[in-house]
């Protein structure tokens, strides 16, 4: 079996694209926008969980600049090298989130903005479950993800072939909910990659709280 074929799919599709996702994504205000309604809502010095952080912008980048202790976990090592070069302000590793080891109330936030569409669907359930408890009471999960009902379908992104699995909005808010969140505030937008292989794609980002104990 080639090494490729032994490695995470995901791990394969990133590594390929490298900076090239960054430019492409780089001017997604929704995604920053996201980011402000977290960072206006953080106490300093907050430790926050970054799933899938690619090459670390702008996520774990806007985080740290804001001083925030952040921990960015992917599964290509061409992304996890790219981030710990360009944001020497916050940890990288290696890692898939559906196994790496979370103690119960960790960080104060987690995010993951797009990291569960190559998952299946009980996948992304069990991860979300998870970082819903790796957050103390009343800390906060903001998810970003396409909103189609969509499961297993094979295509290409930014000329690479995925295979992807999804939730319509509503969906994916009960699945918030069944993880013990409840969802402070719901964003939609269009948003067209910069990328000649690129089509327009809508986006769902879910701002959700840990209830306080």
């Amino acid at each position: 079996m080639a090494e490729d074929e032994r490695r995470v799919p995901a791990a394969v599709v990133f590594d390929a694209l490298g900076l090239d996702y960054e430019k492409a994504f780089a001017s997604d205000e929704a995604h920053r926008a996201s980011l402000r309604w977290l960072l206006e809502r953080l106490a300093p010095g907050s430790r926050v969980l970054d799933v899938g952080s690619g090459t670390g912008r702008p996520t774990a980048e806007t985080l740290a600049d804001a001083g925030h202790r952040v921990l960015g976990v992917d599964v290509s090592p061409v992304m996890v090298e790219l981030a710990a070069r360009q944001v020497p302000g916050a940890e990288f590793r290696r890692a898939d989130i559906r196994e790496l080891p979370l103690e119960d109330g960790a960080f104060d936030a987690a995010c993951a903005y797009f990291s569960l569409l190559q998952m299946d669907r009980a996948e992304q359930a069990a991860v979300v479950g998870r970082l819903a408890r790796a957050v103390r009471p009343g800390g906060f999960v903001v998810l970003g993800t396409v909103p189609l009902d969509i499961e297993g379908g094979e295509g290409l992104f930014m000329g690479q072939p995925v295979r992807v699995t999804s939730f319509d909005a509503d969906a994916f808010g009960e699945l918030a909910g069944r993880a013990g969140l409840t969802v402070l505030a719901e964003e939609r937008a269009e948003f067209a990659p910069a990328h000649p292989d690129a089509v327009p794609e809508p986006h769902l980002f879910l701002h959700c709280r840990r209830p306080a104990q």
